[in-house]
């Protein structure tokens, strides 16, 4: 490892908005920002940009990032310290065990921004969009609670899509084109790390927002399988 990700971690052992696989946090949030606002998650937030973003727009709102690399989670923490952004906070953990930092209807937003679209198709429960993570954000989010995708790949934006249409999930927001958009909402426009490296070099943002708020029958998983391999 080296030195300086080394000096990151000791730091972020001491930064008081970064809490690290801390489960006695669940059903507590609120006492860490010390008011009862709204939380929102930015799932796999790398450098925390789109929990820094938010949380300067919207000081009436909490924002969580998460991620399991806390060499990564340092950028977006000392920003939100030196900023004195109270309220922004870090969760370094694994995606897959969020019911285990959250109570239910302790979130009422997730953000999925520029995550790993996991192409390969041996891969496609990875993606955080399918159907086994969308019944993990069911036990945390509240009634109405969306679900926003923010992505440069079009093999992830169309199988959320077809994931949605399988479930009959419901869409508030579906733009294949996001930035050809008019009237945006001033947090639609934060660039991630990953954004600006155009890695799907598809030369369009799509975004999705949706709700999860109806069971998800665990039998469509083999349709939905047989689906995305035809």
């Amino acid at each position: 490892m080296g030195h300086k990700k080394l000096i990151r971690f000791e730091e972020i052992n001491v930064f008081e908005n970064v809490f690290q696989h801390s489960t006695e946090m669940k059903g507590k949030w609120n006492e860490h920002f010390k008011n009862n606002q709204s939380t929102t998650l930015e799932l796999a937030c790398g450098k925390g940009e789109y929990s820094v973003g938010q949380g300067r727009l919207y000081n009436n709102r909490n924002f969580i990032g998460i991620d399991i690399k806390g060499n990564r989670i340092w950028r977006g923490a000392k920003t939100a310290l030196d900023e004195s952004l109270s309220n922004v906070a870090f969760l370094r953990a694994e995606i897959d065990k969020l019911p285990e930092y959250f109570e239910k209807d302790e979130v009422a937003e997730i953000w999925i921004t520029f995550p790993d679209p996991q192409l390969r198709l041996s891969k496609a429960r990875k993606r955080l969009t399918h159907p086994k993570f969308l019944r993990l954000y069911q036990q945390i989010l509240q009634k109405g609670g969306l679900v926003h995708l923010k992505t440069d790949s079009p093999d992830l934006y169309n199988f959320t899509k077809t994931v949605i249409n399988l479930y009959n999930l419901e869409v508030l927001v579906d733009y294949d084109n996001l930035y050809q958009q008019q009237n945006l909402a001033p947090e639609l426009f934060i660039k991630t790390h990953y954004e600006s490296l155009d890695i799907a070099q598809s030369n369009r943002i799509h975004y999705l927002q949706f709700k999860v708020d109806i069971d998800l029958p665990i039998e469509k998983d083999e349709e939905l399988k047989r689906i995305i391999n035809e």
